[in-house]
């Protein structure tokens, strides 16, 4: 079975020296932090049409991130319509492409 757990601790997603999300309440699977997607700062979010399948988990979409100017493309991820087994992601954001997820 895959790792799936609740984080004890405050989590931060930083990116261009901003926080853009911020949670004690983030699910970790496969070494990920799923972020409430209402604790993430949707100001920095900018969808994209770029799309992902998960064997387990489904089909992903994008946001690229855009802080102080600068851009960071499809570096987070979400999952609309999960898949039965992943269903408590669904409204989660996780972050990757040189977001740093930190206590």
């Amino acid at each position: 079975m895959l790792q799936k757990s609740m984080s004890k601790s405050t989590m931060k997603a930083l990116w261009n020296n901003q926080v853009i999300a911020e949670s004690d309440q983030t699910i970790v699977i496969e070494n990920n932090h799923y972020f409430p997607k209402e604790s993430v700062k949707t100001e920095y979010l900018k969808p994209t049409d770029i799309h992902t399948t998960c064997a387990w988990k489904g089909v992903a979409s994008y946001y690229s991130l855009v802080v102080n100017g600068k851009e960071n493309q499809d570096a987070a991820w979400y999952y609309p319509d999960p898949k039965p087994a992943a269903a408590e992601i669904k409204d989660y954001v996780a972050f990757w492409k040189g977001v740093k997820v930190t206590e």
